[in-house]
Protein backbone atom coordinates (compact mmCIF):
# COMPACT_ATOMS: atom_id res chain seq x y z
CA UNK A 1 0.00 0.00 0.00
CA UNK A 2 1.50 3.43 -0.91
CA UNK A 3 2.15 5.69 2.09
CA UNK A 4 -0.02 8.82 2.39
CA UNK A 5 2.73 11.37 2.29
CA UNK A 6 3.42 9.82 -1.51
CA UNK A 7 -0.20 8.95 -2.50
CA UNK A 8 -1.44 10.62 -5.50
CA UNK A 9 -3.97 13.70 -5.04
CA UNK A 10 -7.67 12.86 -5.57
CA UNK A 11 -8.84 14.37 -8.79
CA UNK A 12 -10.62 16.89 -6.92
CA UNK A 13 -7.50 18.48 -5.48
CA UNK A 14 -6.07 19.43 -8.55
CA UNK A 15 -5.23 22.69 -10.67
CA UNK A 16 -3.88 23.70 -13.68
CA UNK A 17 -0.47 25.74 -13.55
CA UNK A 18 -1.01 29.16 -13.41
CA UNK A 19 -1.22 31.56 -16.63
CA UNK A 20 -2.25 34.42 -18.15
CA UNK A 21 -2.26 38.28 -18.20
CA UNK A 22 -4.03 39.13 -15.03
CA UNK A 23 -1.34 36.66 -13.37
CA UNK A 24 1.78 37.57 -14.69
CA UNK A 25 0.78 41.70 -14.11
CA UNK A 26 -0.05 40.53 -10.48
CA UNK A 27 3.34 39.17 -10.48
CA UNK A 28 5.26 41.91 -11.41
CA UNK A 29 3.58 44.34 -9.22
CA UNK A 30 3.96 42.52 -6.10
CA UNK A 31 7.81 41.69 -7.49
CA UNK A 32 8.51 45.78 -8.25
CA UNK A 33 7.42 46.74 -4.71
CA UNK A 34 9.11 44.37 -2.88
CA UNK A 35 6.20 42.90 -1.47
CA UNK A 36 5.63 39.15 0.22
CA UNK A 37 2.50 37.15 0.14
CA UNK A 38 1.13 34.12 2.20
CA UNK A 39 0.42 32.87 -1.10
CA UNK A 40 4.19 32.23 -2.23
CA UNK A 41 5.50 31.99 1.20
CA UNK A 42 3.16 28.69 1.88
CA UNK A 43 2.81 27.19 -1.12
CA UNK A 44 -0.60 28.17 -1.26
CA UNK A 45 -3.01 25.96 -3.90
CA UNK A 46 -4.86 29.20 -4.97
CA UNK A 47 -2.24 31.46 -5.65
CA UNK A 48 -3.25 31.07 -9.59
CA UNK A 49 -6.23 31.52 -9.22
CA UNK A 50 -6.39 35.10 -6.84
CA UNK A 51 -3.29 36.34 -8.55
CA UNK A 52 -4.99 36.35 -12.14
CA UNK A 53 -8.12 37.58 -10.32
CA UNK A 54 -5.61 40.47 -9.23
CA UNK A 55 -5.71 39.83 -5.60
CA UNK A 56 -3.47 38.88 -3.33
CA UNK A 57 -2.93 37.91 0.56
CA UNK A 58 0.25 40.54 1.87
CA UNK A 59 2.40 38.98 4.68
CA UNK A 60 3.78 41.69 6.62
CA UNK A 61 6.53 42.33 9.04
CA UNK A 62 8.70 39.94 6.64
CA UNK A 63 8.66 36.09 5.83
CA UNK A 64 10.68 34.79 9.02
CA UNK A 65 8.62 33.61 11.69
CA UNK A 66 9.79 33.04 15.27
CA UNK A 67 7.73 29.80 15.31
CA UNK A 68 7.93 26.86 14.11
CA UNK A 69 4.81 25.57 13.10
CA UNK A 70 5.51 21.83 11.32
CA UNK A 71 1.99 22.40 9.22
CA UNK A 72 3.65 25.97 7.55
CA UNK A 73 6.32 26.13 5.33
CA UNK A 74 7.10 29.58 5.91
CA UNK A 75 10.67 30.12 7.76
CA UNK A 76 11.49 29.85 11.10
CA UNK A 77 14.37 32.12 12.62
CA UNK A 78 15.18 35.39 13.63
CA UNK A 79 13.49 38.39 11.78
CA UNK A 80 14.81 41.57 10.78
CA UNK A 81 13.00 44.65 12.15
CA UNK A 82 10.22 46.02 10.81
CA UNK A 83 9.80 47.55 7.57
CA UNK A 84 8.86 51.46 8.22
CA UNK A 85 8.59 51.36 4.35
CA UNK A 86 6.04 48.36 4.43
CA UNK A 87 2.64 50.58 4.72
CA UNK A 88 3.70 52.64 1.96
CA UNK A 89 4.61 49.38 -0.61
CA UNK A 90 1.04 48.67 0.17
CA UNK A 91 -0.40 51.17 -0.51
CA UNK A 92 0.50 51.55 -3.93
CA UNK A 93 -0.18 48.19 -4.61
CA UNK A 94 -3.88 48.73 -3.70
CA UNK A 95 -3.49 51.88 -5.71
CA UNK A 96 -1.88 49.83 -8.52
CA UNK A 97 -4.11 46.90 -8.63
CA UNK A 98 -7.08 48.79 -7.73
CA UNK A 99 -7.62 46.56 -4.74
CA UNK A 100 -11.40 46.42 -3.21
CA UNK A 101 -10.65 44.23 -0.67
CA UNK A 102 -7.27 43.35 1.13
CA UNK A 103 -6.07 40.54 3.19
CA UNK A 104 -3.16 41.59 5.93
CA UNK A 105 -1.87 38.66 7.52
CA UNK A 106 1.65 38.51 9.07
CA UNK A 107 4.53 36.10 11.00
CA UNK A 108 4.03 35.39 14.46
CA UNK A 109 6.39 38.48 15.82
CA UNK A 110 6.75 37.39 19.80
CA UNK A 111 9.82 39.15 19.26
CA UNK A 112 8.09 42.30 19.20
CA UNK A 113 6.75 43.88 22.13
CA UNK A 114 2.99 44.25 20.71
CA UNK A 115 3.39 41.17 18.80
CA UNK A 116 3.45 43.31 15.23
CA UNK A 117 0.04 44.84 16.07
CA UNK A 118 1.44 48.43 15.34
CA UNK A 119 2.34 47.33 11.45
CA UNK A 120 -1.33 46.57 11.12
CA UNK A 121 -2.72 49.29 11.60
CA UNK A 122 0.00 51.58 10.17
CA UNK A 123 -1.12 49.37 6.96
CA UNK A 124 -4.43 50.12 7.33
CA UNK A 125 -4.12 53.97 7.76
CA UNK A 126 -1.70 54.34 5.07
CA UNK A 127 -3.64 52.54 2.49
CA UNK A 128 -6.26 54.51 3.27
CA UNK A 129 -4.91 57.79 3.15
CA UNK A 130 -3.14 57.09 0.16
CA UNK A 131 -6.62 55.44 -1.60
CA UNK A 132 -8.57 58.80 -0.35
CA UNK A 133 -6.10 61.22 -1.58
CA UNK A 134 -5.81 59.74 -4.72
CA UNK A 135 -8.86 58.48 -5.95
CA UNK A 136 -12.28 60.65 -6.06
CA UNK A 137 -14.59 60.30 -3.07
CA UNK A 138 -17.15 57.53 -2.50
CA UNK A 139 -19.17 56.44 -0.24
CA UNK A 140 -17.79 54.00 2.13
CA UNK A 141 -19.73 50.68 2.48
CA UNK A 142 -21.99 50.53 5.01
CA UNK A 143 -20.36 48.41 8.49
CA UNK A 144 -23.53 47.85 10.93
CA UNK A 145 -23.25 49.93 13.85
CA UNK A 146 -19.65 51.25 13.15
CA UNK A 147 -19.14 54.50 11.87
CA UNK A 148 -15.62 54.29 9.64
CA UNK A 149 -12.63 56.71 10.34
CA UNK A 150 -12.79 59.46 8.69
CA UNK A 151 -9.24 58.48 6.39
CA UNK A 152 -11.64 55.79 5.03
CA UNK A 153 -14.46 58.55 3.98
CA UNK A 154 -13.22 59.06 0.93
CA UNK A 155 -12.88 55.28 -0.59
CA UNK A 156 -14.23 51.56 -0.58
CA UNK A 157 -11.24 49.87 0.27
CA UNK A 158 -12.06 47.16 3.00
CA UNK A 159 -9.96 45.16 4.58
CA UNK A 160 -9.83 41.60 6.70
CA UNK A 161 -6.81 41.10 9.14
CA UNK A 162 -4.86 37.58 9.86
CA UNK A 163 -3.28 38.06 12.84
CA UNK A 164 -1.43 35.84 15.24
CA UNK A 165 -2.21 34.86 18.62
CA UNK A 166 -0.45 38.27 20.30
CA UNK A 167 -0.13 35.54 23.14
CA UNK A 168 2.26 37.87 25.61
CA UNK A 169 0.53 41.13 24.71
CA UNK A 170 -3.67 40.68 23.30
CA UNK A 171 -5.18 43.54 25.08
CA UNK A 172 -2.32 45.68 23.96
CA UNK A 173 -2.29 44.60 20.59
CA UNK A 174 -6.37 45.09 20.36
CA UNK A 175 -6.20 48.78 21.64
CA UNK A 176 -3.36 49.65 19.04
CA UNK A 177 -5.98 48.00 16.58
CA UNK A 178 -9.18 50.13 17.40
CA UNK A 179 -7.17 52.89 15.58
CA UNK A 180 -7.79 51.12 12.47
CA UNK A 181 -11.00 49.92 12.02
CA UNK A 182 -13.26 48.78 10.92
CA UNK A 183 -12.00 45.72 9.48
CA UNK A 184 -12.91 41.75 9.76
CA UNK A 185 -10.88 40.46 12.49
CA UNK A 186 -9.36 36.81 11.88
CA UNK A 187 -7.52 34.49 13.83
CA UNK A 188 -7.46 30.67 12.90
CA UNK A 189 -7.60 27.72 15.77
CA UNK A 190 -5.99 25.57 12.66
CA UNK A 191 -6.80 22.49 14.21
CA UNK A 192 -8.47 20.39 17.18
CA UNK A 193 -7.04 20.61 20.81
CA UNK A 194 -5.52 17.46 20.37
CA UNK A 195 -3.44 17.62 17.64
CA UNK A 196 -1.89 20.79 19.01
CA UNK A 197 1.31 19.03 20.34
CA UNK A 198 2.53 17.73 17.04
CA UNK A 199 0.72 20.88 14.99
CA UNK A 200 1.18 24.00 16.67
CA UNK A 201 3.44 23.04 19.53
CA UNK A 202 4.51 27.13 20.16
CA UNK A 203 0.61 27.81 20.48
CA UNK A 204 -2.23 26.85 22.87
CA UNK A 205 -5.49 26.17 22.20
CA UNK A 206 -7.06 28.04 24.89
CA UNK A 207 -5.03 31.19 23.94
CA UNK A 208 -6.79 31.41 20.36
CA UNK A 209 -9.71 31.28 22.19
CA UNK A 210 -9.16 33.89 24.27
CA UNK A 211 -7.89 36.58 21.46
CA UNK A 212 -11.24 35.58 19.52
CA UNK A 213 -13.46 36.40 22.43
CA UNK A 214 -11.81 39.45 23.36
CA UNK A 215 -11.10 41.16 20.14
CA UNK A 216 -15.52 40.69 20.14
CA UNK A 217 -16.02 42.14 23.44
CA UNK A 218 -13.39 44.84 22.40
CA UNK A 219 -15.09 45.50 18.96
CA UNK A 220 -18.48 43.91 19.51
CA UNK A 221 -19.87 45.31 15.79
CA UNK A 222 -16.86 43.99 14.15
CA UNK A 223 -17.17 40.22 12.38
CA UNK A 224 -14.75 37.98 13.58
CA UNK A 225 -13.73 35.04 11.54
CA UNK A 226 -11.37 31.69 12.37
CA UNK A 227 -10.43 28.64 9.92
CA UNK A 228 -9.26 24.60 10.30
CA UNK A 229 -7.68 22.23 8.17
CA UNK A 230 -8.82 18.90 7.65
CA UNK A 231 -7.24 15.75 6.88
CA UNK A 232 -4.30 16.35 9.99
CA UNK A 233 -6.19 13.12 11.79
CA UNK A 234 -8.95 15.05 13.78
CA UNK A 235 -12.33 12.91 14.64
CA UNK A 236 -15.96 14.53 14.00
CA UNK A 237 -16.28 15.19 17.64
CA UNK A 238 -13.24 17.06 17.50
CA UNK A 239 -14.11 18.78 15.00
CA UNK A 240 -17.43 19.62 16.53
CA UNK A 241 -16.11 20.79 19.47
CA UNK A 242 -13.72 23.07 17.49
CA UNK A 243 -16.70 24.88 15.87
CA UNK A 244 -18.58 24.80 18.90
CA UNK A 245 -15.94 26.90 21.06
CA UNK A 246 -15.80 29.31 18.30
CA UNK A 247 -19.50 30.07 18.50
CA UNK A 248 -19.65 29.79 22.12
CA UNK A 249 -16.63 33.38 21.88
CA UNK A 250 -19.28 34.46 19.02
CA UNK A 251 -16.96 34.28 16.22
CA UNK A 252 -19.01 34.83 13.17
CA UNK A 253 -17.28 33.50 10.15
CA UNK A 254 -15.54 29.97 9.70
CA UNK A 255 -13.69 28.49 6.64
CA UNK A 256 -12.53 25.20 6.51
CA UNK A 257 -10.10 23.50 4.09
CA UNK A 258 -7.77 20.50 3.24
CA UNK A 259 -4.41 20.74 4.84
CA UNK A 260 -1.95 19.98 1.63
CA UNK A 261 1.82 19.74 2.56
CA UNK A 262 3.33 22.73 1.42
CA UNK A 263 7.31 21.42 1.66
CA UNK A 264 8.79 18.35 1.95
CA UNK A 265 9.79 19.19 5.60
CA UNK A 266 6.03 19.40 6.28
CA UNK A 267 3.86 17.18 8.17
CA UNK A 268 2.24 14.55 6.16
CA UNK A 269 -1.79 14.15 5.03
CA UNK A 270 -3.32 11.71 7.50
CA UNK A 271 -6.36 11.81 5.14
CA UNK A 272 -7.84 13.55 1.86
CA UNK A 273 -11.58 14.72 2.96
CA UNK A 274 -14.02 14.26 0.32
CA UNK A 275 -15.34 17.25 -0.82
CA UNK A 276 -19.29 15.85 0.46
CA UNK A 277 -17.54 15.49 4.10
CA UNK A 278 -16.78 19.56 3.41
CA UNK A 279 -20.27 20.32 2.11
CA UNK A 280 -21.83 18.58 5.23
CA UNK A 281 -19.38 20.87 8.11
CA UNK A 282 -20.73 23.87 5.99
CA UNK A 283 -24.41 22.77 6.88
CA UNK A 284 -23.25 22.02 10.34
CA UNK A 285 -21.81 25.33 10.72
CA UNK A 286 -24.66 27.03 9.41
CA UNK A 287 -27.03 25.28 12.29
CA UNK A 288 -24.92 26.11 14.83
CA UNK A 289 -25.11 30.03 13.39
CA UNK A 290 -22.17 31.24 11.85
CA UNK A 291 -23.05 34.15 9.18
CA UNK A 292 -20.17 33.29 6.84
CA UNK A 293 -19.13 29.47 5.90
CA UNK A 294 -16.69 29.05 3.15
CA UNK A 295 -15.53 24.88 3.39
CA UNK A 296 -14.41 23.08 0.30
CA UNK A 297 -11.28 21.14 -0.14
CA UNK A 298 -9.81 24.32 -1.68
CA UNK A 299 -10.83 27.11 1.01
CA UNK A 300 -8.11 28.78 2.92
CA UNK A 301 -8.63 31.60 5.60
CA UNK A 302 -8.02 34.63 2.84
CA UNK A 303 -9.47 32.49 -0.27
CA UNK A 304 -12.54 34.08 -1.39
CA UNK A 305 -12.59 36.66 1.88
CA UNK A 306 -14.57 38.95 0.38
CA UNK A 307 -17.67 36.98 -1.03
CA UNK A 308 -19.37 38.48 2.12
CA UNK A 309 -18.80 42.02 1.36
Amino acid sequence: METQNKKRLPPWLKRSLPAGENYNNTAAVLDRLGIETICTNANCPNKGQCWSKGTATVLILGNICTRNCPFCSVAKGTPLPPDKNEPQKIAQLAKQLNLKYLVITSVTRDDLPDGGASQFRNVINTVRNVISTETPCLAPAPVAGVRPPQTAAANDIRFELLVPDFKNCQKQALEILSAALPFVFGHNLETVPRLYKTTRSEADYQTSLNLLETAKKMFPNTQTKSAIMLGLGETDDEVEQVLADLRNVCCDRIAIGQYLKPSKDSLDVVEYVHPEKFDYWAIWAKQLGFNLVLSSPFTRSSYNADKAE
